[in-house]
């Protein structure tokens, strides 16, 4: 009997890769996405899909029903991948950004859990996997949002892993840095949606950003692609002992290292200037 795995937010980026590498390596994969047509592309591609909107509890509910529905209520792994990045100063960003921001990055992801665990429990096992980031393991400016709902992310891993050790359930992390897709430019449109940057005091800093969000192709040398998140995220589920926390991109590892060696002022420093 194949193995089966549910992945969110498998439209594009990171997700699609991991589903792709997952049914290449006879999985049965479950692939979720928030729109329709986004589900109808997902099942042109030879993958079960279905619609979920970590926004809606309705949705997310109905999901997990289906998708156990379909695995016959044993669901080996799940891959909580579907979010967004908030960008803007803290003080430019209303109280509804910051909660449409955790509502998708973290809250959305505990709900699911809290629908799949039972099966897991009685199954005694199970893979847990949340896409995390560098920016949950340190803060940039004008990431506020974004780090904030990753920050959370990675306490509300550990706690689970603390809560779950005898249950034959792995909790596990993977760290990306930059990685290509359509993070940019969902950002943007998240930007555009609640920053008003003519009315703001870091106006001058937002005419860089969006710079940023509008270039074209990797930002960075050490950019990567979606693939090498995939491959963690599968070396994740299918260890015997899986690692705590997975890092990709150069400078996850960098910063990790740093963070632990460097006092709090010259990490203020070079975070400012990154």
């Amino acid at each position: 009997m194949k193995k089966s795995i549910l992945i969110t937010g498998c439209s594009s980026g990171i997700g699609l890769k991991t589903a792709k590498l997952f049914q290449q390596n006879q999985y049965r994969v479950i692939a979720s996405a928030r729109t329709q047509s986004d589900v109808e592309q997902l099942q042109q591609l030879g993958l079960e899909a279905l619609l979920l909107d970590l926004n809606s509890d309705d949705s997310i509910h109905q999901a997990a029903e289906q998708c156990l529905e379909w695995v016959d209520g044993r669901l080996d792994a799940v891959f909580h991948n579907g979010a967004y990045g908030q960008p803007g100063a803290l003080e430019d960003l209303s109280r509804e950004a910051l909660r449409q921001q955790f509502e998708t990055n973290l809250f959305g992801w505990h709900e699911l859990n809290r629908l799949l665990l039972p099966s897991m429990r009685k199954a005694g096992s199970g893979r847990i996997v949340f896409n995390s980031s560098v920016l949950g393991l340190v803060c940039m400016p004008y990431r506020g949002a974004y780090n904030a709902s990753k920050f959370a992310v990675e306490a509300y891993a550990d706690t689970l892993r603390l809560e779950l050790w005898e249950t034959g359930i792995a909790v596990v992390l993977v760290e990306p840095g930059p990685i290509t897709g359509r993070f940019r430019e969902n950002a943007y449109q998240a930007f555009q949606r609640h920053v008003d940057p003519e009315r703001s005091a870091h106006r001058q800093q937002y005419g860089r950003m969006i710079e940023h969000f509008t270039k074209q192709g990797p930002t960075t040398q050490f950019t990567l692609g979606p693939e090498t998140v995939a491959d963690k995220v599968l070396k994740a589920v299918e260890s015997k002992r899986p690692k705590h926390r997975y890092y990709v991109t150069l400078p996850t590892y960098l910063f990790a290292y740093l963070k632990r060696l460097l006092p709090t002022t010259a990490m203020d420093e070079l975070l400012r200037r990154g």
